[in-house]
């Protein structure tokens, strides 16, 4: 049976990587090392905290509760398609896979998400939910392992101490000592320096020592003189594409986003006490892009959504409304419900990254409402649109 993290690394293919790049709109090979580095992060973790009393039986317990282990858990090996829907926040997958991610980071969570996003390119938020995606199927391969191993909690915790060392080569610098120092569960046993028969070594090593010391001695006068280099200069930040700027939230985010787009609009409304929440500002979404005729997002709008979620994150008491139009063109029934999807799929993919559903609704209104004439086709394009409206702040 190959051991816990080859069985893991070998489910990360591309039926995973391929639907989850898609979503989070990253190449595949940002996407697999972030998987690869969150999966044994995870495992680093359990393996740092295996001798922490209570902790491996409540590990134990999430792995064998008949609910999970026979349920989308025992299958989600075979099924790893099920993975992006499955793990979603809100799903019986997705709230175990928070339960076990919280048992193991706890209030570390946030600053692993940070130094592996460091580490692979992702922005934090992404790496949150690969993290999200990812945890149920790092259960579903310790329970692999314990029903076809017949493994009690002890053996598991064996195990996993038994494979530390190789997690860490998928970790980035400093994310071990941040877990607890896991690289450390595996401690060679004591040297038995002192046995009977090496008795005779002590005499020749004090000797080499007492020479090592003179030597030192007599020449430390002659030591080279320390010359401290200065470190290099860092290397300048990179340049924002013309007409973006760093947009700086209450939280400590900062985002690089369009001078006129809707994410500075929409923070400005909110930070700005002296404007009123009403029913008709409006906000257009000017980088969401649907494929012809169908509600379904293209992962070219994932940059956008996420800089939304990261402002709502940074409001935690604002609400908003997802509005959606179309223009006048084929059969006005058929558009009210395009643009009703297309404000809904909106709305999922911000709960997706990790906002409240109940900080949110959507309505599609189909050719109503129009903001151009739909005599052009410039106009019509103005009239495809999802807008934001803030109906508490």
């Amino acid at each position: 049976m190959a051991g816990i993290l080859d069985s893991l690394m070998g489910m990360l293919g591309p039926q995973v990587v391929g639907p989850l790049a898609s979503q989070l709109g990253e190449s595949t090979e940002t996407v697999q090392r972030g998987l690869q580095t969150g999966s044994a992060a995870m495992l680093a973790g359990l393996a740092a905290k295996v001798g922490q009393p209570g902790f491996l039986s409540q590990i134990f317990g999430l792995i064998t509760n008949p609910a999970n282990s026979s349920g989308a858990l025992s299958s989600i090996t075979s099924n790893l398609g099920s993975l992006v829907s499955g793990g979603a926040s809100g799903s019986p997958l997705g709230s175990l896979g928070g339960q076990f991610l919280s048992s193991i980071f706890g209030p570390n969570m946030s600053t692993v998400a940070d130094t592996i996003g460091r580490s692979t390119g992702l922005a934090s938020n992404k790496v949150g939910s690969l993290l999200s995606m990812a945890a149920p199927l790092v259960l579903g391969v310790l329970g692999q392992q314990v029903r076809q191993n017949n493994l009690s909690a002890g053996d598991l915790g064996n195990t996993l101490k038994a494979e530390a060392s190789s997690f860490q080569r998928f970790l980035p610098a400093g994310l071990g000592s941040l877990l607890g120092g896991a690289s450390s569960a595996v401690a060679a046993a004591p040297a038995k320096v002192a046995a009977a028969g090496n008795r005779w070594l002590w005499p020749l090593i004090v000797a080499a020592l007492l020479i090592l010391g003179l030597i030192w001695f007599f020449n430390r006068s002659k030591a080279p003189e320390t010359v401290q280099t200065p470190p290099p200069a860092a290397a300048p930040a990179p340049a924002l594409p013309a007409g973006f700027f760093t947009l700086k939230l209450p939280n400590g985010v900062s985002l690089n986003v369009p001078q006129t787009g809707i994410e500075n609009q929409l923070a400005t409304f909110i930070a700005d006490s002296s404007k009123a929440v009403d029913k008709t500002t409006w906000f257009n979404f000017d980088r969401l892009t649907f494929d012809t005729g169908k509600d379904t997002l293209q992962a070219s709008s994932q940059e956008q959504l996420d800089n939304v979620v990261a402002i709502l994150k940074a409001y935690p008491n604002v609400h908003v409304k997802i509005g959606g139009y179309t223009d006048n063109t084929g059969n006005a029934a058929a558009n009210l419900k395009l643009s009703d999807d297309r404000a809904k799929n909106v709305m999922t993919a911000l709960v997706a990254g990790g906002i409240d559903q109940s900080r949110l609704e959507a309505k599609g209104y189909g050719e109503d409402h129009p903001v151009a004439s739909n005599a052009t086709e410039e106009g019509r394009a103005q009239n495809r649109r999802i807008s934001l409206l803030v109906t508490a702040k």
